[in-house]
């Protein structure tokens, strides 16, 4: 682990891999930590550059007054990965995270040559959704929020697993602000126009029993860019990367392969 300081904030950031390898990126959903992709991280091939950070308010970052815009978390993206001096990276998003992979794709493409847009869409949810979901939450706190948020991310056969605890227990060590400011930026983020002038290689993932974006939301994002491909995990939620690890890493596997970054 290690802080990257970026002048008025310093994020969380851990390389795995070889450090010559060539570089994927990963950046993790809204109530999640750097960790999230523990299960697959020993499962990718050798000769990997592994690079994942925590974004602001999350994790071992900094967690500065929101709410954020998903420019200023875009922003952190590329700073860090201009200080790790990162490349033509393979971006894995997930969540909020393919939310910032694709605006950092629109706005620095010699940083992405490639990308995995998983869970997540070019628009998630309805301001107005997210404006009453801050306001609960900001009066009620995560804990009280846990039950509902675990239900859309997780299968319920993986909700009953005794696995549920530990990022039960992420979810509601997330610093509120830092949840909070985040939700904030997905409210006022929509993609639709500019996801569609991208060319890149792009590969959408979907869980098949995701409740915050469903399949059909990633589906119709991937679709956005002309020769996407897209993978279906039966039988995962919204965070299939833990649920189904093995099948994850796989997929993603032939997609590096796929695209020559291996």
């Amino acid at each position: 682990m290690a802080l990257v300081e970026l002048g008025d904030i310093r994020l969380n950031t851990r390389e795995d891999g070889d450090p010559n390898g060539a570089p994927i990126v990963f950046s993790n959903s809204l109530g999640t930590t750097l960790e999230m992709w523990d299960p697959i991280i020993p499962l990718l091939p050798d000769g990997l550059r592994i690079i994942r950070y925590d974004r602001r308010g999350h994790g071992g970052s900094d967690v500065p007054d929101g709410p954020y815009s998903m420019g200023a978390l875009i922003s952190d993206t590329e700073q860090v990965l201009d200080h790790l001096k990162v490349k033509d990276c393979l971006f894995v998003g997930l969540s909020i995270g393919g939310l910032i992979a694709q605006g950092l794709a629109a706005k620095r493409l010699d940083l992405i040559r490639a990308m995995v847009l998983s869970n997540t869409g070019a628009k998630i949810g309805t301001r107005e959704m997210w404006d009453d979901r801050i306001a609960s939450i900001g009066a009620s706190g995560l804990d009280a929020a846990a039950g509902p948020i675990l239900e859309r991310w997780f299968s319920e056969s993986f909700r009953a697993s005794p696995e549920i605890t530990r990022w039960r227990d992420m979810l509601v060590a997330t610093p509120l602000a830092g949840y909070l400011g985040c939700s904030a930026a997905i409210a006022g983020t929509d993609f639709y126009n500019t996801t569609a002038t991208l060319t890149l290689p792009t590969l959408a993932i979907a869980g098949s029993e995701d409740g915050s974006t469903p399949p059909d939301l990633v589906r119709e994002t991937g679709g956005l860019i002309k020769g996407s491909d897209f993978h279906l995990v039966r039988g995962a939620g919204h965070l299939p990367c833990v649920e189904k690890p093995d099948e994850y890493a796989r997929v993603l596997t032939d997609f590096i392969k796929s695209t020559g970054h291996i």
